[in-house]
């Protein structure tokens, strides 16, 4: 269900938000809620100048945020991230304060669900979570754009979409945990589509066909996508610069690998794309941007 009405949520403009985690995603959607809500609190492993000579308030520990804000928006790799600002004198729990944890991570479904019941008994009901992992990489964050999916109570979500509405669309896919599963369904169709491209490119180049020109060719037919656009400046120019590392891949493929078992599925292609990402990190690229499938396939087996 796409969250278009949010009439009965609190008026964003008195919204006390944060955000943790101020990544290659994290930044630019921070900026645009920043913006949209004219207050914003942040934490993250290094100051980003830029944010708070926006007006953003710096806080030095995750307890001091959460002393501050109703709301914090988590953008970091993964639940082990976020771990340690869940434990200890300046956690986020330390507060004893409200707030909706809304996790935007590409984490594991049960992990999400495991942590949200975890923090419900800690907390005394005080903290609930969200989960809203979203698709659209560096592009959509810049842009606004981005495809946010949802997991979680009505009433919860409802909030959540208010607040991140600036950063793109929210849709509430189902109870906690759906939004993870959607995006591990996403991140199956994106390394799937990656690796495919990287192939594509290499059988082409061999072959003599320019790799800008098939680009051209493919972008008009069926072969075309989001991710071939992103990516196509990329590959022409052999530029690996991350965007979102391929590493993340292998983790994120682990978690559709863990859908699938508890859905009694047994798919065709995941256990394959699993190896050829495991063996892409093993192969010391997975610091890379994404696009560097290019290089792994061209230098496999050499």
């Amino acid at each position: 269900m796409r969250i278009d009405d949010a009439s009965s949520t609190p008026s964003p403009a008195r919204a006390r938000l944060g955000v943790i985690g101020l990544g290659s995603m994290g930044e630019p959607m921070a900026g645009h809620l920043l913006a949209a809500h004219g207050a914003l609190v942040v934490h993250s492993r290094s100051l980003k100048e830029s944010l708070i000579e926006a007006g953003a308030t710096w806080a030095d520990t995750p307890r001091e945020l959460a002393e501050q804000v109703d709301a914090t928006l988590v953008m970091l790799p993964d639940l082990p991230q976020l771990a340690p600002m869940l434990e200890g004198p300046d956690s986020l729990l330390a507060a004893g304060t409200e707030l909706l944890l809304m996790i935007g991570s590409t984490s594991s479904p049960r992990g999400v669900r495991e942590l949200a019941a975890r923090l419900h008994d800690e907390s005394s009901g005080r903290v609930r979570v969200v989960d809203v992992p979203v698709s659209g990489g560096e592009a959509g964050a810049t842009a606004g754009t981005l495809s946010i999916m949802a997991g979680g109570a009505e009433e919860d979500v409802r909030r959540a979409a208010t607040l991140l509405a600036p950063c793109g669309t929210v849709r509430h896919l189902g109870p906690l945990g759906a939004g993870e599963v959607a995006k591990a369904c996403n991140q199956m169709i994106v390394g799937a589509t990656m690796m495919a491209i990287a192939e594509a490119t290499v059988l082409a180049e061999r072959s003599g066909i320019a790799p800008a020109d098939l680009f051209e060719v493919l972008s008009g037919g069926y072969a075309g996508s989001t991710l071939l656009a992103d990516k196509r400046d990329k590959l022409v120019a052999d530029d690996y610069s991350p965007g979102g590392i391929a590493a993340y891949m292998t983790k994120d493929l682990g978690f559709a690998a863990d859908v699938a078992e508890d859905t009694g599925t047994s798919p065709a292609l995941l256990g394959a794309l699993r190896g050829a990402y495991d063996e892409l990190v093993a192969a010391g690229l997975g610091e890379e941007d994404l696009s560097v499938a290019r290089r792994f396939v061209a230098e496999r087996g050499a």
